[in-house]
């Protein structure tokens, strides 16, 4: 029953899109510039059967329905209801049915919320984000229905991967498909742009703000998964470079690319055409990470769904758009003369723009050369940390200095001022790094390189609050969001140099010392939850006199039979004292992993200003226009 009911919810839905492409082609040929009322109603209609169809899906999960496949392979009957809810889109396929509903609901709020701009343009757009919705809807149906019907039907479920039964997890991936998804409006958008020949400035205002959404919303998603790695996976660290968190920040690259440069084509009417390459990459790159995390094609800790024959689709469809958008792009592409002054605005938006490409390319070759090397010589091969450190952060350093100073430049002038207060500024952030160094004793090159931009960011964005204040033209959100990065390298920069790391086998009642620190295994307890049975350890941490005590579990999870290890944290302004415990086969020793990372809550704290630096440029926005 409610298999059926399910699909005929999507057939609809194919149905009213179709609907919506040939009364939007109809109403192309129409004078005047108004959009016909049914347009806007199937839009609505639309938006509303997918969610309910959504919302089906996740009653089936409540109930345990195990007639449908999604529900057998990712619930069992004991999971706490708030995990069977977020366990909807915890799977591929429930996870498809959240982008259908972020592409239909932004194809209606992009027709309510751009009266302003000509018809052909919206109308265009819609039409491309409908053929957008059409194509994931054929992919769901075909290769990843969440209503596939099983028979006979199961007592009992298979339940979902533990590590996925976390709270973080429930608001990960909604925040990270609004990013991913919503680049969908935009790429419509551009490519709408360039078939209707809108390319005057209206056109970064019709977009901007969509940009802006669909950043804030992905760097938030990029900030919860770090932090949900960093408690959950029981490595300590924030950031692995892993294949799926690669995925989710090629588009973040482009996606700051293309804000920074949508602010130039809207001063200037310069850099069309590269607005509308990004506008296209930024989408493409997000199909493109679900390409690469769902096929199977690459190994990754946060791979949990990978299907060979939903890559052929999606690669094909990938394919479709790259090749259909470069084609377009090459018909009506024409020179542009920029004439740059060298030290004007442009100019250092354009230089912004190169760091990021740099970043993205060296981000995606890291992400796809072990594929070819395998698919070549059959050697499996990983690029971890050490590749993107030693390539990036050297970079890092010379972009935080371009950050800091470009904002200053003028538009068009080849004049810059303040020269002398930024020597001044240098100076004072060295001093800063030398008196840090002369505090903690340690010392790393490139590493207090990155600190001393760092530095000169922070305080060259606190200058800037200071004068434009005077002036009264104060831009709060540029400088919260540059500032707010600065604090993020820096803090990044300290955790690195201080962090500190023990592994040692231990049994009950022993005691480890180094340097100021001793590490007792105090106690072992067995204890029962709602969904499993965990082995809690008791330890005690002495440093001089902080006394803490921590408690990490090795959780045993019946359905399905798997075991977890859970970091026991400790969190203060200052440091995170992080301690995980394994089991060792037929041993009463434990192997016990000891962190103390410095500032951790701050470099959270940092992207979280960051984010709101975006929203208010959003907000700024929404109240001009």
């Amino acid at each position: 029953m409610i298999s059926n009911f399910g699909n005929l919810l999507l057939f609809i839905s194919i149905i009213l899109s179709l609907s919506i492409i040939y009364l939007s082609n109809k109403n192309l040929k129409l004078n005047g510039n108004q959009i016909t009322k049914n347009i806007f109603q199937l839009s609505l209609i639309q938006s509303t059967i997918v969610i309910i169809c959504f919302f089906t899906l996740i009653a089936a999960f409540i109930v345990s329905d195990f007639s449908l496949i999604t529900v057998y392979q990712n619930s069992h009957s004991m999971k706490p209801i708030f995990y069977k809810i977020t366990g909807t889109w915890g799977n591929h396929e429930g996870s498809l049915m959240l982008w259908v509903i972020i592409l239909t609901i932004f194809s209606f709020l992009f027709l309510i919320y751009n009266k302003n701009h000509p018809k052909k343009f919206r109308l265009l757009t819609l039409i491309i984000q409908n053929i957008l919705i059409i194509g994931f809807l054929f992919f769901i149906l075909l290769n990843s229905n969440p209503f596939s019907p099983l028979s006979p039907i199961p007592k009992e479920g298979l339940g979902l991967n533990p590590i996925l039964q976390d709270p973080a997890l429930a608001i990960h991936p909604p925040l990270l498909y609004i990013g991913f998804v919503g680049s969908s409006i935009y790429f419509s958008a551009a490519i709408a742009s360039l078939i209707s020949n809108y390319s005057e400035k209206n056109f970064a205002s019709s977009i901007k703000n969509w940009i802006l959404i669909s950043w804030s919303f992905q760097t938030l998603g990029i900030l919860v998964g770090s932090i949900w790695a960093y408690y959950e996976l029981g490595w300590g660290g924030f950031w692995f470079w892993d294949p799926v968190e690669n995925a989710s920040l090629l588009p973040w690259f482009a996606m700051t690319a293309l804000f920074h440069s949508i602010i130039v084509f809207e001063k200037r009417n310069l850099f069309y055409f590269w607005v509308i390459i990004l506008c296209l990459m930024t989408f493409i790159l997000s199909v493109t990470g679900t390409f690469l995390v769902r096929s199977g094609i690459l190994n990754s800790v946060h791979t949990f769904a990978s299907d060979p024959t939903r890559g052929i689709y999606i690669l094909s469809f990938l394919s479709l758009m790259i090749f259909g958008s470069v084609f377009l792009l090459f018909k009506k592409y024409k020179t542009e003369n920029y004439n740059l002054n060298q030290n004007s605005k442009e100019t250092f938006v354009l230089v912004n723009n190169w760091f990021m490409m740099f970043y993205l390319v060296t981000v995606l070759l890291g992400t796809i050369y072990p594929i070819f090397t395998d698919a070549l010589s059959q050697n499996k091969i990983s690029v971890g940390p050490p590749f993107y450190n030693a390539i990036i952060f050297p970079v890092v350093v010379i972009f935080l200095i371009f950050m800091a100073i470009g904002p200053n430049a003028s538009w068009i002038k080849n004049k810059f001022d303040n020269i002398k207060l930024y020597f001044l500024i240098l100076l004072g952030a060295i001093l800063i790094n030398l008196m840090i160094i002369l505090f903690f004793k340690n010392f790393s090159i490139l590493s207090n390189f990155i600190i001393i931009s760092a530095l000169f960011l922070i305080l060259s964005s606190l200058k800037d609050f200071v004068i434009s204040k005077k002036k009264n033209n104060l831009d709060l959100a540029r400088i919260i969001a540059h500032a707010s990065f600065g604090f993020l390298v820096l803090f990044i920069g300290l955790n690195h140099i201080f962090s500190v790391e023990k592994d040692y086998n231990m049994k009950i009642g022993e005691i480890k010392k180094f340097d100021n620190y001793s590490i007792e295994f105090k106690n072992l307890e067995l204890k029962d939850f709602t969904n499993y049975q965990a082995v809690v350890g008791e330890f005690e941490i002495l440093k001089e006199k902080d006394r803490n005590i921590l408690k990490p579990e090795i959780r045993i999870y019946s359905n399905p039979k798997t075991l977890t290890y859970e970091a026991s944290i400790k969190t203060s302004f200052i440091k995170d004292y992080y301690l995980t415990m394994s089991n060792i086969d037929r041993s009463d020793y434990y192997n016990i992993k000891f962190q103390e990372k410095p500032l951790m809550i701050w470099i959270w704290f940092s992207v979280i200003m960051i984010v709101i630096g975006g929203l208010l440029r959003f907000f700024k926005n929404a109240k001009n226009s």
